[in-house]
Order: C-alpha cells, then structure tokens, then sequence
C-alpha cells in the first residue's frame, strides 16, 4: 500500500511539475495578430505565437476569415479584437471578434458600418466603452459604442473634416488615416494627411460622443499618418508620410493642446530615392522612438531626449522585406516584429535596452499581405 501511494504520489509530483513548466513557457509566450490588405492570398487575420525567450515566431495560422480586415485593436480585457473590414454595399465596416484565450482562435460577433468610406485605423478607449475608427477615403472619424458582451452598436457620433492642403493629387481632401486615444482618456487625436493636421476632440466614452476641441497644423505637405505618445504623456510623436518625417509635439493633457518641439527626418541624407513612411512606435521604457519607411525599407530608430522628448538618430535597420506599412514592439519592450506588406514577410529584431538597436534574430515568417501586428500576452497554452 505504501508503495503504491508512494508511485501515485510521484506520478502526482510528476504532473504537477509538468503543467508548471508548461505555465511557465506560456508565460514567455505572446499571441501576435496579422491583419491584411486582401492581397497575396489573404484569406483575413492570421494568428501566430512570439517566444520570448528565443525570438522565433511561429508559423502564421488563419485566425478569422474576413475580407481586408487591415488595421486590428485590442480591448483593455484582452477578450476582444476588433478591426477595419471591407462590407458589400458599405463604404466600409468594423468587425468584432471574441478571443480564445486557449489557442487564440476568434469568434466573429458582429460588425457594423464604420460611418464613412475605407476605414484605415481603429482603436478602443482606455475605458473599454467605445471603438473609436478613421475613414480615410471620406475624411472622417466616428464612435461605435461597446456592448458588455464586446458587440458593436451603431455609429453614436461621426465627425466630418473638411479641407486640403498643398499636394493637388494627395491632398485634395480631407483624409483621417489615424486616431488614438490620450493618456488620460480624455481627448482623441486624429492625424488627417489631407489637411496636413492632427485634429483634437474631447470624448466621452460613457455617451459615445466626441467634441471638437482644437487642432496642431504641421508643414504643408507633410501628410500626418500616425501618432503616439510618450509612456510619462509628456510628448506626442506624429509621423509624415509624405514629408517622411517626424515631428515631436511637447503634450498638455490638462488643455487638451500640441505645441510643436521638433521635425526631424526618418532618410539618409543621401536618399534620392521614393519614400513615405507608415507606423511610429514609442518604446515601452520611453527611451526610444521608431518609424517606418516605404521605399527604403527601414525602420528608422531614435533616442528619447528623457527632459525635452526631442529625438536623435540611432540607426537604419533594413526589414529583410519590401514596404513595411506596419511593425509591432511586444509589451515587454524585448522584440520588434517587421511587416513587409509587398513582401508577405514578418521578420523578429531584438531590441537592445541600452542602445535601442535592433538586431535580427534569423526568425522570419510568411504571412500574406501583412499590415498591422497586435500582440496578445498568452495566459492558456497548454
């Protein structure tokens, strides 16, 4: 008798030790999602695993079947993804998706019309109540309200820009190609690269409702695409995708206001070449900003002046790919993943925390058509 319980009590020790090294590499695990322009074979959101540890990112899988699912956002629950899509009929929609947390599969619940045409880019407040989407083809932004089971109700509020800028085949109108949420939650920025404007609005995430509040007018010709802020919501940093460049913003969350710091560009002097840029990123720690280039197929890294915010060259680091629309830094601020759009390539950089250069692993995937990377920390692989 003893020696059985002796046998079972082992086999328990065994299992234990077992599920507990597997919790463990989970741990060191992120979920990373791909949305799509439609192109190279698409079939919508792939789904893919980062190892921490190791840098080497799994073989993308279909996650979603949904046509142009394109730029992708996380809710703050991390249950639901939510993402721009193409919708017959519409000028365009938004698609939410239930998360799997066990193998990171999606469960399509709804979508609803964006409000305008060609949504590009999306997010969801800090609070979690709203999904806040750009239309770039009609100049636009509007709200969806966030149901608790992470359904979408209809547009509540829907703002439209009006106005153009320098460049008569670009900028003939309004084009809104990005909008993200403060640090606080209380103002939405709106990069519009046909007016060549960052527009601000009050929200409010309770009534679903945006307020127009004030706007930063950059260089003519510069074409605002993205934005992002500085993790101690000091500094604001926008990228130009037409001028290719980026200029840094000294940020007042009390007024709501943008006063105008720096313009530095993401090329070698020497670039003859054409060039737009796409994504900026901060880095976790706030020492480092990054932004891409189409054209020269860089990433483009930059050292955080921690008392000013201003910017300083590091380097030009080549994606291994063509058009790099996107590219992701993981949470814990160890790796970059690069998407090459044209080049259906993802490619893994580590991050050296002390100089901001990145190095590449050796780990590249094929995805097609990539061009937005979400991540998701894996709590359940087992």
């Amino acid at each position: 008798m003893m020696k059985k319980t002796s046998t079972l009590t082992t086999l328990f020790q065994a299992l234990v030790g077992l599920f507990l090294g597997r919790a463990a590499a989970s741990a060191a695990e992120q979920y990373v999602y791909f949305g799509t322009g439609g192109q190279g074979g698409s079939q919508g959101i792939y789904r893919s695993i980062l190892d921490l540890e190791t840098g080497v990112l799994s073989e993308a899988v279909l996650a979603a079947e949904i046509e142009r699912p394109g730029f992708l956002a996380l809710h703050p629950n991390g249950n639901f993804l939510y993402s721009v899509c193409a919708v017959a009929g519409s000028g365009g929609g938004v698609s939410a998706f239930a998360i799997d947390r066990s193998d990171g599969g999606l469960r399509r619940l709804n979508t609803q019309p964006s409000g305008g045409v060609n949504p590009c880019h999306l997010t969801v407040d800090r609070s979690g109540k709203c999904v806040l989407v750009a239309n770039y083809s009609s100049g636009s932004v509007a709200v969806l309200p966030l149901v608790e089971d992470g359904t979408l109700a209809p547009v509540s509020s829907l703002i439209q820009h009006e106005g153009s800028s320098v460049n008569k085949q670009r900028q003939q109108g309004p084009h809104a190609h990005s909008v993200n949420v403060g640090p606080a939650n209380a103002f939405a920025f709106v990069a519009d690269l046909g007016t060549d404007e960052v527009m601000i609005y009050r929200i409010d995430p309770e009534a679903g409702r945006l307020t127009a509040h004030g706007s930063v007018k950059l260089k003519p010709g510069s074409g605002p695409r993205h934005s992002a802020f500085h993790p101690r919501a000091e500094f604001a940093y926008v990228i130009n995708e037409m001028a290719s460049t980026i200029t840094v913003f000294r940020f007042d969350e009390g007024k709501g206001t943008l006063a105008e710091l720096q313009t530095i560009s993401t090329l070698p002097g020497e670039w003859a070449g054409e060039n737009t840029t796409a994504e900026i990123q901060v880095h976790p720690s706030g020492n480092f900003v990054y932004g891409s280039n189409r054209g020269h197929n860089t990433i483009a890294a930059y050292r955080v002046d921690r008392a000013e915010g201003t910017l300083s060259f590091i380097e030009h680091e080549p994606i291994r790919g063509e058009v790099p629309r996107n590219f992701g830094i993981d949470p814990s601020g160890t790796y970059l993943l690069a998407a090459g759009q044209t080049s259906g390539t993802v490619a893994v950089f580590r991050i050296d925390p002390e100089s901001g250069e990145l190095k590449f692993t050796g780990s590249e995937i094929k995805t097609p058509n990539p061009i937005c990377v979400t991540f998701l920390p894996c709590n359940t692989i087992f």
